[in-house]
């Protein structure tokens, strides 16, 4: 809330759903692709959070650049996707709801006025609007697919910045993983394989977040998956975000044939 009050930013109990973009795909295609921070929409009666565009327009508003990747890749595969359509500084789908970082106070040097005295009354409807939502249809796409006769991969996409405290980061693409590596660590033997990348293995963050998305819908079920993270200056535009789907589809379609991947693990 931006102010002690609370009054304005209270959400409506009429309020419309607004979480997210489901593009269909066939279940059957062995392959759900996730982009948990795909938009940086924030609801009217948030009033943009307190914040200005551009500090909206900033990564700690959206991770830039992966919606792009994730509709390319949907499209070539003809897999269905699931893009959120708020900003995960109204509430972050990637993490568990006992998360003290669900709803975000502070971003990257950034105080977010509208989240400054956000209450758990507050919090519990950001669930139910914003990210029980996204759970479900995530639980959806995956009994569909199981339905259908197929265990479904996950890939879920995110993107990383450039810079961090001053700090370059020296990778062009990390792979995120915990437990189970059945699908990441191939893939990050095949990225490795051309000269022209640094691929984070683990890196720049770690794939073991108890709680998050990759957590809760396909480590806990035993589903092949991985967590892919671009770097924000490779795919800021449309046609360098396409570029890199085009360029992982090859590796994606030959890791996917692997009949490892089709089975559960839990």
């Amino acid at each position: 809330m931006l102010f002690p009050d609370q009054s304005f930013a209270r959400t409506p109990d009429h309020a419309p759903e607004m979480s997210v973009e489901s593009l269909a795909g066939d279940p059957a295609r062995g392959l759900i692709l996730l982009c948990d921070h795909a938009s940086n929409a924030i609801p009217d009666e948030y009033q943009k959070l307190g914040l200005p565009d551009e500090q909206l327009e900033r990564h700690i508003g959206y991770d830039i650049g992966a919606a792009h990747v994730v509709r390319r890749l949907a499209d070539l595969f003809g897999a269905p996707a699931l893009l959120t359509q708020f900003s995960r500084l109204v509430i972050d789908p990637n993490r568990g709801i006992d998360d003290p970082t669900l709803v975000m106070r502070l971003s990257d040097g950034a105080m977010v006025p509208g989240n400054r005295w956000v209450d758990d009354a507050e919090i519990e409807r950001r669930i139910g609007r914003f990210h029980a939502p996204y759970d479900r249809a995530i639980t959806k796409a995956i009994d569909a697919s199981l339905a259908a006769g197929v265990v479904p991969v996950i890939i879920s996409m995110h993107s990383f910045t450039p810079v961090w405290r001053g700090v370059p980061r020296p990778w062009h693409v990390g792979v995120l993983w915990a437990g189970d590596g059945r699908f990441s660590l191939p893939l990050i033997n095949a990225l490795r394989n051309a000269d022209d990348l640094v691929v984070g293995d683990n890196e720049p963050y770690h794939g073991a977040l108890p709680g998050d998305v990759i957590d809760r819908h396909a480590i806990r079920r035993g589903l092949s998956n991985t967590l892919i993270e671009i770097r924000q200056d490779l795919i800021a535009s449309k046609r360098d975000a396409q570029a890199w789907a085009d360029r992982l589809v090859p590796v994606l379609s030959t890791l996917l044939e692997d009949p490892v991947h089709r089975r559960q693990t839990a």
